[in-house]
């Protein structure tokens, strides 16, 4: 790989890491959201605001002046006009009143001597004419109002904001006090309409420079308050995989460092109990291999003394006294089974101590389960189907206990003939897939979950019985030092099934586990 290709692949994952942080149920993302809608609500409602308040000003500003500046000059100019004025008259006049400091078009309207209506506008034949007027402004103006204490005029200056072809423009309109021309007056906002515009402009840009500073807030404000969270979540996931000396650096003296102190606090207290649980476990683990290995001794001369006697139980001298006869066998048989008792105890410990190891060979699995059944005796009571030819890398012993254990077990508990097939699978890998079915009863619903647990008795009215309650729980081990699983199930047609799965070669395994220990030596 090129270190083009190498950087390209960093980035990718850089901008994987990005997006996954900022995922939409992240929290991060959450607070950056809610910091830009608040940002923005605030930003557009101020925005609003001082662009409303603005415009009204420059508005109200421009329209007073105009406003202004026009009844000043219907005063000063049109006022000065004779009762009935000619055409000629009103367009010199209003040409003269819209040469004022405002620059807004005129028209004049009068009625000259011979009462016929005349018009004078600033802008010649084209300029403003009555019809750029609203009618309901013309009503306006034209109506007489009464003149009383309160109302000194019978006209007043009426006016209106219009938008013509995307212009705005003010139109006002009113008569000569005294009696004279009525006039009218058009004036064009378009500059103060930019104005506003480029205002618009500017509070935009200013709303989503806020929106952006809200953004980079809300961002650095999650990374401190998210940083000891996400501490604290490594600091979980590392003393869920065990790593029980894990503890948090303590900063500060808000609601997140006291979380961080009851986390250390939490995490001293379970690495303390662990240690007290892992300790008598090894006192408990030490005392039973060391019982179990203070036992075979004498149990060796035992064993050997319950032999004699067992033949000469068997001899057909009838050197041995008739009533004590049954207290020798009785002797014989629970010296059997406090011996295989022991050697029970001595295969968990090694378990429990991890000290257990694959001795591996090459075997045909159907020869390797016809000599176990040859050699406990069962070939009248187990009915073996298999083909010949397939092999496996196990180890001998422990398949051969593994299968002591499990037809054992269903010649004691189920029903003859028990059948043992043999067959292939490629189910996850190859493997090696072997069941042992009885006819007998089946196994209870409620025993089901505890057949493999140690000195589990299905019966608790009988804790007594010929066997130790760890065959099945040591066949289960034997079978997970191979890598493999046992699982029991009651079947269709009756009686029990225990299915046992081993890998076809367990040297994998095996390997693994070494690197595995030397891993733990080397940290």
């Amino acid at each position: 790989m090129t270190e083009a290709q190498g950087g390209f692949r960093g980035w990718t994952a850089a901008r994987k890491g990005s997006w996954s942080r900022l995922r939409f149920t992240s929290l991060r993302l959450r607070l950056v959201v809610v910091f830009g809608l608040v940002a923005l609500t605030a930003a557009v409602s101020a925005s609003g605001i001082a662009y409303w308040l603005n415009r009204e000003a420059v508005l109200t500003r421009t329209q007073d002046a105009v406003l202004r500046d026009f009844e000043q000059e219907m005063q000063n100019r049109a006022g000065a006009l004779p009762q009935s004025p000619s055409q000629d008259e009103l367009q010199h006049t209003a040409g003269q009143m819209a040469n004022s400091s405002q620059r807004f078009s005129v028209l004049l309207v009068a009625e000259d001597a011979s009462g016929k209506t005349v018009y004078g506008n600033s802008g010649a034949l084209d300029g403003f004419s009555l019809q750029d007027v609203p009618a309901s402004l013309r009503e306006a103006v034209n109506e007489e109002q009464t003149v009383n204490s309160t109302n000194k005029y019978a006209y007043h200056l009426y006016w209106q904001r219009v938008v013509n072809h995307g212009t705005p423009y003010l139109v006002a309109g009113t008569k000569v006090i005294g009696g004279g021309p009525t006039g009218y007056m058009l004036k064009s906002l378009e500059p103060e309409a930019k104005d506003l515009n480029s205002l618009a402009w500017s509070l935009g840009i200013a709303t989503g420079l806020a929106l952006i500073g809200s953004a980079l807030l809300a961002q650095a404000a999650a990374t401190t308050v998210l940083k000891p969270v996400h501490r604290l979540g490594v600091a979980a996931r590392r003393l869920g995989e065990g790593k029980l000396d894990t503890r948090l650096r303590v900063s500060g003296t808000d609601e997140l460092a006291d979380l961080s102190r009851t986390f250390n606090n939490a995490a001293e207290a379970l690495e303390k109990r662990v240690a007290d649980m892992a300790a008598r476990d090894d006192a408990s683990r030490r005392f039973v291999a060391d019982m179990s290995h203070e036992l075979r001794t004498p149990l060796t001369a035992i064993t050997a003394v319950t032999e004699v006697l067992e033949e000469e139980l068997e001899a057909e001298t009838g050197s041995m006294d008739p009533m004590i006869e049954p207290a020798v066998r009785l002797v014989v048989s629970e010296t059997r089974r406090l011996n295989d008792l022991v050697e029970n105890l001595m295969e968990v410990t090694r378990f429990d101590a991890g000290t257990a190891r694959l001795v591996l060979d090459d075997v045909d699995v159907a020869d390797q389960i016809t000599a176990c059944i040859d050699a406990r005796a069962w070939l009248d009571a187990v009915e073996l189907e298999t083909e010949r030819g397939i092999h496996a890398r196990l180890d001998p012993r422990r398949l051969d206990v593994i299968m002591a254990n499990l037809i054992g077990n269903a010649l004691k508990h189920g029903g003859s003939p028990v059948r043992v097939a043999v067959r292939e699978s490629e189910r996850e890998g190859a493997e090696v897939v072997i069941q042992v079915r009885d006819h007998g009863p089946g196994i209870p619903e409620d025993v089901l979950p505890h057949v493999f647990d140690r000195f589990y008795k299905a019966s608790a009215s009988r804790p007594r019985s010929e066997g130790s309650g760890l065959g099945l729980s040591i066949a289960l081990e034997n079978a997970h030092i191979h890598g493999g699983e046992i699982t029991a199930a009651n079947s269709p047609e009756g009686g029990a099934v225990f299915t046992l799965r081993l890998p076809r070669d367990a040297s994998a395994l095996m390997e693994e586990t070494e690197e595995g220990d030397k891993g733990k030596g080397d940290t």
